[in-house]
């Protein structure tokens, strides 16, 4: 079945449909829900909520644009969602920001990127999200302020205190290697 052919039987709600959808998408928007997610657990519930959004809302879906850029868009704010409605995120005055430009940076000493994953995955929630949607998404911070209610400044601190938190890390991580 054609993916335009899925979508007409999806708007119809059609559950093998729905399942077909679901076969074909689920390991890529996992991946998004995974890299915002604080474990594994989350990262599943948030696919499950973000396919119950995209079933209901499919019928909005117009043929303008990338249906899976719609799909991941969906997935991103189901998200981000449960995310504002807990208020994870600090009030920084901006003078108080660090500079942004303290990059990590990573030895040549091949890090594994399950490990990497691991320690971004163990940020604090206002950090994580940050950090996921400036470096991994390329987001700008304006954007990252609009989509998760906060300012720029907010947004701009809790990236380079994700930074610094991951740059410990992996210090401490490269430093035990060289131990060996």
């Amino acid at each position: 079945m054609t993916l335009d052919e899925l979508i007409i039987q999806c708007k119809q709600q059609n559950a093998s449909a729905q399942g077909e959808l679901y076969r074909r998408y689920s390991g890529i928007l996992f991946s998004i829900c995974l890299k915002y997610s604080p474990n594994y657990v989350e990262a599943e519930d948030s696919l499950q909520d973000a396919f119950i959004t995209i079933f209901k809302k499919i019928a909005q879906f117009k043929d303008k644009g990338s249906f899976e850029g719609w799909m991941k868009r969906i997935t991103v704010n189901t998200v981000l969602q449960k995310y504002r409605k807990k208020r994870v995120f600090d009030i920084h005055r901006e003078d108080q920001i660090e500079d942004e430009a303290d990059d990590v940076s990573i030895d040549d000493d091949g890090i594994p990127l399950d490990y990497l994953l691991e320690i971004i995955q163990q940020l604090p929630d206002r950090y994580r999200l940050v950090f996921t949607m400036y470096v991994l998404d390329d987001y700008q911070h304006k954007e990252i302020a609009e989509m998760l209610g906060i300012s720029d400044g907010t947004s701009k601190s809790n990236l380079a205190r994700a930074r610094a938190i991951l740059q410990s890390k992996i210090e401490a991580y490269q430093q035990a290697k060289n131990a060996e």
